[in-house]
């Protein structure tokens, strides 16, 4: 995929965005205030992770009560976009038994809006990241076209450490690593 839009309402995480991938559009604005018209057609993915303290057990989990509540924008921008696929993230939270009733009525909306929908608990440490970060992922493939989704199956090696994964990039900044201080000290 090429990116071609990115809409977040948080300035800093939009100037970090755009410090870190400047080829990539970034609108700094709040999602309810876009309309995605004029991309419809145009878009093979729509993703986005639509904000989680209504789902979060670290949170009050009011759920569609909650004014953070996302959901209903991504799905308005389906619609107004009807991307190929559709790709939404979120915590293990939404799957608890209190979200029954709303998480059906979002993958309804999404066969309303004429998707296939798979959904399933993944973990970012089954997967090579160095970090615990279950997320349920919704998918949704447009019904006229074949769906053949699967989700990827689990990397069951165990994930690189943090220290692991920035140890090149650290190291050519002139960081020692706690792992290479243990070994020049017992050596």
């Amino acid at each position: 995929f090429s990116h071609e839009l990115l809409i977040e309402v948080e300035e800093d995480y939009c100037k970090n965005l755009k410090l870190n991938r400047p080829q990539w559009t970034v609108l700094c604005q709040d999602v309810r205030n876009f309309s995605g018209k004029e991309y419809r057609g145009k878009i093979d993915l729509l993703s986005g992770g639509v904000p989680c303290p209504p789902f979060s057990i670290a949170g009050k989990q009011l759920g569609n009560n909650d004014d953070r509540d996302l959901f209903p924008e991504m799905l308005r921008l389906i619609d107004e976009i009807s991307p190929k696929a559709v790709m939404i993230e979120n915590v293990r939270g939404l799957l608890d038994k209190k979200f029954d009733e709303y998480r059906n009525s979002i993958l309804t909306a999404l066969d309303n809006l004429g998707y296939n929908h798979h959904i399933q608990l993944l973990n970012a440490s089954d997967y090579g990241v160095p970090q615990l970060r279950p997320r349920v992922i919704i998918i949704g493939i447009r019904k006229d076209l074949e769906d053949t989704f699967t989700f990827p199956q689990p990397d069951h090696n165990t994930p690189p450490t943090v220290g692991e994964c920035l140890k090149d990039l650290m190291g050519s900044n002139g960081w020692l690593l706690l792992d290479t201080w243990v070994k020049m000290a017992a050596g």
